[in-house]
């Protein structure tokens, strides 16, 4: 019996092509054309059921959807088009390619909300996760990208993957804090308040992480990322970690980053702590009040 098919054996299997045909043929291997290898995915992975059109289209309040043909003998993938970065576009319809190779049999059709397409799950136990990890891995190949941002901690060098890859900043930034051994948190924020945050895991570990899910929080007044006079540091500043982690040492400091999100409509910031830092509160005071 064979393997049953997960995100990172489908991304896997276009990857080994597509470096093949990059390799041999002499050509740009990055971004992905997706549209290509949506339409012939059937094809590769042996399905009757292909993927015959990807267009732009009036789904209102959704990134994507992935829509059956009569008789589901053929299906459409479908991306919003109000969208207008090119990266979100480009993840969408990966996300969607996944959906299909993963799911198609287990549901009738899809359609992703951006808090679908833009996943903060960490581990693979919704379609929408393993849709999530398929787009990342098949987008952002893992050797690849580990040698694109080694000795990168800052929006520098996610910025020249995402523009290497095709993607967005955000995509971009995720890929790298599920992959590193650097404590880092992204923090997306509006108006003062967090929309959501993602910790790697050696930041979430220690400590460092926010319950956006669960509470609303906002952003510390003495940071950068409520200073409205700056739009942009990519390379970051160095402030105290108490700003930021009112339990870190009084002598730690973490390096903030800024940058505006335009496609998304709000501030990204991004948290670089030292390696090995703990922000937790110190066991004799949990408890405490």
């Amino acid at each position: 019996m064979a393997d049953p098919l997960t995100a990172s054996k489908a991304a896997y299997k276009f990857t080994r092509v597509l470096d093949l045909f990059a390799a041999h043929h002499g050509t740009q291997r990055f971004p992905i054309d997706v549209v290509a290898l949506a339409k012939d995915a059937a094809n590769q992975f042996g399905g009757s059921d292909p993927i015959t059109e990807v267009r732009a289209a009036d789904i209102k309040r959704f990134e994507g959807a992935l829509v059956p043909g009569e008789d589901r003998r053929e299906w459409m993938l479908l991306y919003n088009d109000k969208i207008r970065s090119e990266g979100r576009i480009r993840f969408t319809q990966a996300h969607e390619l996944g959906h299909y190779l993963l799911h198609r049999h287990k549901q009738e059709s899809f359609s992703c909300a951006e808090k679908d397409v833009v996943n903060l799950e960490k581990e693979e136990a919704t379609i929408e996760a393993q849709a999530d990890v398929f787009a990342s891995t098949l987008l952002m190949p893992l050797n690849d990208f580990r040698e694109q941002m080694s000795g990168s901690a800052d929006f520098d060098g996610i910025g020249a993957c995402a523009n290497r890859y095709g993607v967005s900043l955000t995509a971009a930034a995720l890929r790298w804090l599920r992959h590193t051994d650097t404590q880092a948190v992204l923090v997306v924020h509006r108006d003062g308040f967090m929309q959501w945050a993602f910790s790697s895991e050696a930041a979430f570990k220690n400590g460092a992480f926010y319950r956006t899910r669960s509470q609303t929080v906002a952003i510390p007044d003495a940071s950068l990322a409520a200073n409205e006079s700056v739009d942009h540091e990519r390379s970051g500043v160095e402030m105290s970690a108490r700003i930021w982690f009112p339990h870190a040492p009084a002598d730690l400091s973490l390096r903030e980053m800024k940058i505006s999100a335009n496609e998304y409509d709000s501030v990204m910031t991004l948290l670089v702590l030292p390696r090995g830092s703990s922000v937790w509160q110190p066991w004799n005071e949990r408890g405490a009040r």
